[in-house]
């Protein structure tokens, strides 16, 4: 296979209150040195549960500490992100959520692109940060 697919899970244990039935993936260690991080949220990723601390800051800190673990599973690691996508639902989420960011980014400088949407798959969730990392030559 071209690609490892670390922590595979179908969309019917994830969300089962919604009729969806899709074969999906935390991450994918492209061939080569390219590792993409599914969009993260203030989830558990090993029970899926979403965090008690629902506040914006709480869940990009959550999501933030399963973008270095994914990483890490696939054999990279935060300072190696080159580029994260920030999705949030209300403008007014951003300050905390990019405070969340800068704790775990500090000295990366990766490209961001930030997003204003209306929702996300779970209504407690109101934001969501996916990554993509290479893997160096040499670390």
């Amino acid at each position: 296979m071209a690609h490892e697919r670390f922590r595979k899970f179908n969309t019917k244990e994830t969300y089962p209150n919604q009729n969806l039935d899709n074969d999906l993936c935390q991450v994918v260690k492209a061939r080569g040195t390219m590792v993409f991080v599914r969009g993260q949220v203030g989830q558990d990723p090993d029970s899926f549960e979403s965090s008690k601390d629902l506040s914006a800051y709480a869940q990009a800190d959550q999501a933030m500490r399963n973008v270095k673990l994914l990483l890490e599973e696939a054999g990279s690691k935060l300072e190696h992100i080159c580029r994260i996508q920030v999705y949030l639902t209300d403008r007014g989420y951003r300050d905390d959520v990019y405070q969340a960011i800068g704790k775990w980014l500090k000295g990366v400088y990766p490209v961001s692109t930030g997003l204003v949407i209306d929702g996300l798959a779970r209504p407690e969730w109101v934001m969501e940060i996916e990554a993509t990392a290479v893997i160096p030559d040499e670390d």
